[in-house]
């Protein structure tokens, strides 16, 4: 395999040292020392969560006993994969590492479901005796339809932050927004639908109810059946407005601050007119839920499937410099816009090498994907502190698996368009007219050196003698 030469004008450099520099070793705290290492800060947070998680465990059983808890966590799981899954089918063009979206759930079900109850329960013993008159059911009406909003949305809302703040390179859009937010909310409803239903269950036990006709029957049929998407649909106006945060050019610093703020005050409005209907008389509750939850749903679900349209639309549009440059071939930018064609690039390597063979061509359409949307970063104003290190990585891990994912993806190009002629009148993405500034490279030396071009700013690509950094 050919190793790619140095840029010309990225030659690394270096001062000499004193003699005795050599041997220095300054000396630091050991906290110091640990919080540097990454496996340790991220052990730490999941340490935290865990322990939110037991004292959860704790306080469920508590209320639920144990066999309702057990009845509770088997009927409340039921949804959790189709969840999972509609969201990981809407993050397929460029999806989130695992470990972000274990931290996104483990957050939803342990750490905000901990505020949520402790919260919760504190502001109905509060109405209970500031308010004159307050009866249990009235104080705990109130505090749903006011309280409870502003402080599970926002505690939801905290591992959506954290996530943009320290994983700012997984949100390029309202896509990635929207499955963070997703994914937090579908913990935080697992959680409470085992504290909802182990209740009921309780309830059913003590008062002889069963069959349909039973408290956990209704409870099932209206949390888990009816409305399973209504906790990730309040959250997922929160992730909409970071991921539109996310779009905005960097010199808009109080937008950029504003709308994620507006969003949550939304997602709180949601969540109070959904928890205030379960009190209106008669079909008030149906409603509501056929008049305003459904549409919004709906209205939802289409922004966000327009939205993975348009990321693909983007790997079209900014993967064409790097093709010219010389670092992919020509079919490259057409395949990796286009689901089918990645999906049949993974199987014809999967059919002549094998799962190994398939890896690396996924590994090769995440690296490239992410390459994209790296420069589409960087031209509408939001580039990476690091875009020039971040760069020469990804193009260093393509260069690594060339000899393997380009030929799966040529055949895929091959296999879609066997049908559907590329480049042909009226074809449309990502089969049509070619995007501007598409050429094919001169056989055998790159149109534009080794090195894609560089985004507008100061920030210069690193030598390839540097060590780079790992991905994600």
């Amino acid at each position: 395999m050919h190793e790619p030469p140095p840029h010309p004008q990225q030659q690394p450099y270096a001062l000499p040292l004193p003699p005795a520099a050599g041997h220095y070793a300054p000396r630091r705290a050991l906290w110091d020392t640990l919080w540097d290492n990454k496996a340790v800060r991220i052990g730490a947070v999941f340490l935290l969560l865990a322990l939110c998680g037991l004292i959860i465990l704790a306080l469920v059983r508590e209320q639920t006993g144990t066999e309702g808890f057990l009845v509770g966590l088997g009927l409340a799981v039921l949804p959790v994969p189709l969840l999972i899954a509609a969201f990981r089918w809407m993050d397929r063009v460029e999806p989130k590492p695992w470990k972000s979206l274990i931290f996104a759930f483990a957050w939803g079900a342990c750490a905000a479901t901990l505020v949520a109850i402790l919260a919760n329960g504190y502001a109905t013993k509060w109405l209970l005796t500031t308010v004159a008159g307050a009866q249990r059911e009235d104080a705990a009406g109130w505090g749903a339809t006011f309280v409870a909003p502003v402080v599970e949305e926002s505690a939801k809302a905290a591992a959506i932050l954290l996530l943009y703040l320290f994983r700012r390179r997984d949100f390029n859009g309202i896509v990635d927004g929207v499955v963070v937010a997703g994914i937090t909310a579908t913990g935080f409803a697992f959680t409470e639908n085992i504290l909802y239903l182990g209740n009921a269950f309780a309830n059913d036990q003590s008062f002889g109810y069963e069959g349909l006709r039973s408290t956990t029957a209704a409870t099932f049929f209206v949390r888990v059946l009816m409305s399973p998407f209504a906790h990730p649909l309040f959250t997922s106006m929160t992730g909409l407005g970071f991921g539109l945060a996310a779009t905005l050019p960097q010199h808009r610093r109080l937008l950029r601050w504003l709308v994620p703020i507006g969003a949550l005050l939304t997602a709180m409005l949601l969540h109070g007119l959904w928890n205030g209907s379960a009190t209106l008389p008669g079909a008030g509750f149906l409603a509501v839920y056929a008049l305003f939850m459904v549409p919004v749903f709906a209205l939802l679900t289409w922004l966000t499937i327009w939205s993975r349209q348009n990321e693909l639309r983007t790997i079209q549009t900014h993967l064409p410099a790097y093709q010219s440059a010389g670092w992919l071939t020509p079919p490259e930018p057409h395949a990796l816009s286009s689901m089918r064609a990645r999906g049949i690039a993974r199987d014809l390597a999967r059919r002549h090498g094998g799962p190994t063979a398939a890896r690396i061509v996924a590994e090769y359409i995440s690296y490239a994907t992410s390459l994209a949307f790296l420069r589409h970063r960087a031209l509408r104003g939001t580039p990476d502190p690091a875009f020039g290190a971040r760069e020469a990585e990804l193009l260093h891990h393509l260069w690594q698996r060339r000899e393997v994912a380009q030929p799966a993806l040529a055949g895929a190009v091959a296999g879609v368009t066997a049908a559907r002629p590329p480049f042909a009148a009226g074809a449309g993405a990502p089969y049509g007219t070619p995007p501007q500034g598409w050429a094919p490279p001169v056989p055998g030396v790159p149109t534009q050196g080794w090195g894609a071009p560089t985004p507008p700013g100061p920030t210069p690509s690193p030598a390839w003698g540097q060590t780079p950094g790992q991905h994600r």
